[in-house]
């Protein structure tokens, strides 16, 4: 199974030989590669809609791994038995939605030990969710694919300092590695963040709030970390 570099950033920061469940699995491609890789002894596919459980099973079926593989049609995490998997990965879903799967069914959260999660928006919202539950971030990673940049987040648990809301939009350890690709995600932030200025700046009442104040303190303090 090929993977594209946004999923095998994902894969990468699964631990070999982990129990895993894949929420909002789609085509089930990240749980095969898994499996075939060595990194998964056991992997649940699960995705709340029918068509996508349909394309998993056909995956499943077709790479002959009916045993390994366990696609399940539902909501969440309400899919897990107690203590079947010790890692979850969310994919591909929105920063808050991902929020409001982890926090929907918290006893199904007591027995996993990891969390890797690849929001597509929100991202400050997720970070800030992963510390104000007890987790915190261990590692994360920057991948690009078709022209996007795409932030993932390896949790574990345990309590720790939250980071600064400049750190919750950059990504603590994205900062601490500075990766290749740090400097055009800070750049991308930077776009987003100007643009929103922009949009507040044809009010007179809007330029006048503290939100705007906040906005133009993101702008500096996101410039001044494009040098070093």
């Amino acid at each position: 199974m090929q993977l594209d570099s946004r999923l095998q950033a994902v894969a990468d920061f699964v631990a070999p030989g982990s129990r895993v469940a894949d929420i909002g699995t789609d085509h089930a491609y990240l749980p095969v590669y898994l499996v075939e890789a060595g990194k998964a002894d056991f992997v649940v596919a699960g995705d709340k809609n029918t068509g996508p459980c349909e394309a998993a099973f056909r995956t499943v079926r077709e790479h002959g791994m009916g045993d390994q593989i366990s696609v399940r049609q539902g909501d969440g995490l309400a899919i897990l038995k107690e203590g079947e998997v010790d890692t979850v990965c969310i994919a591909g879903m929105g920063g808050s939605l991902m929020c409001e799967i982890l926090g929907a069914y918290p006893e199904h959260l007591k027995k996993i030990g990891m969390l890797v999660l690849q929001p597509m928006n929100d991202v400050p919202e997720l970070r800030k969710w992963i510390y104000r539950h007890y987790w915190h971030i261990e590692d994360e990673n920057l991948a690009l694919s078709d022209g996007r940049i795409y932030e993932i987040i390896m949790a574990k648990r345990g309590r720790r300092k939250r980071p600064s809301p400049l750190m919750l939009s950059i990504g603590p350890v994205l900062w601490e590695k500075k990766t290749d690709l740090l400097r055009h995600h800070i750049e991308a932030l930077l776009f987003q963040t100007r643009r929103i200025a922009a949009g507040m700046e044809k009010s007179d009442r809007a330029k006048k709030s503290k939100k705007y104040q906040e906005t133009i303190e993101s702008i500096k303090a996101l410039e001044e970390r494009l040098r070093w």
